[in-house]
């Protein structure tokens, strides 16, 4: 991913399998992860869980051994059990009083929580390290817009949280930064330094021929995504889910490495 042109690296989030994870295999990852890239990018570790003291616990260990930020989503639990705004204010600012790095508040569907835009900006102005939000939930680019408004001297990092799908209009919105699978940083990264360097001709270009490959990710492999390139390169040897997650489909793996291959990711070569 560093290779590829990752400017940062996010673990243990929901595109992922941390779900499936003990919390002896979370520790493993994280201090694994953060060894391996030695301080050559920086590294986000999502700590999100509903008891407040454990969320706590978990920010204070990425922090100990080396993390830039911790990513963490308002608490919930099933289908049912949500927290008050009050009640998720002072969740944010007990775990931000606890560390010193900066939070990013994962605004995700998942969560099954609505997230005002003026309830992010009173966060950022009031809770100290509160100043970066990945913005899930359609349509990200009118909360972005929002959010920048209402909080323009305490907002530094809203990202794109849509796995690029929406990635321009939300870089138009205002979105500092973006944060996808990890398959093919290369190609979000035509997209994103085309745009900013005000090539938006360029941007769109780039956008609409990996398009293809960002929707198939998103609406048929998923989480599996990164785990069949990188496989298919030749860089790790299996790339099977945990239960009780599902296998994909031979066809829709078939359908994402013909696209893939058309476009050449580095991820299909860097193993060579």
């Amino acid at each position: 991913m560093i290779d590829a042109g990752s400017h940062g690296i996010c673990i243990l989030a929901n595109f992922s399998e941390q779900f499936a994870l003990t919390d002896a295999e979370r520790q493993f990852v994280m201090e694994t992860v953060l060894e391996h890239v030695a301080g050559r990018v920086p590294v986000i570790v999502t700590t999100s869980h509903f008891s407040t003291a454990e969320c706590v616990r978990r920010s204070q260990q990425a922090q100990a051994v080396g993390a830039s930020m911790v990513m963490i989503m308002p608490p919930y639990h099933g289908a049912t059990i949500r927290i008050a705004e009050d009640g998720i204010f002072d969740f944010y600012r007990e775990v931000g009083s606890a560390i010193s790095i900066p939070i990013m508040i994962q605004d995700a569907p998942v969560s099954g929580t609505s997230l005002r835009a003026e309830f992010l900006a009173r966060m950022a102005r009031e809770i100290e390290n509160v100043s970066y939000f990945k913005l899930e939930v359609p349509p990200v680019a009118a909360k972005l817009s929002a959010l920048k408004a209402l909080a323009p001297d305490d907002v530094e990092g809203p990202w794109d949280g849509e796995e690029g799908i929406t990635l321009l209009p939300d870089l138009a919105a205002g979105a500092t930064g973006t944060m996808t699978g990890g398959g093919y940083p290369d190609g979000i990264r035509a997209i994103y330094d085309a745009f900013v360097s005000g090539r938006t001709d360029d941007a769109y270009a780039a956008w609409m021929r990996w398009l293809p490959l960002i929707n198939y990710e998103n609406r048929q492999c998923g989480l599996a995504t990164a785990k069949i390139l990188l496989r298919a390169g030749g860089i790790i040897a299996s790339d099977r889910l945990r239960a009780p997650l599902a296998a994909i489909a031979p066809d829709q793996r078939a359908g994402l490495l013909e696209i893939a291959r058309r476009l050449e990711p580095l991820v299909l070569r860097w193993a060579e």
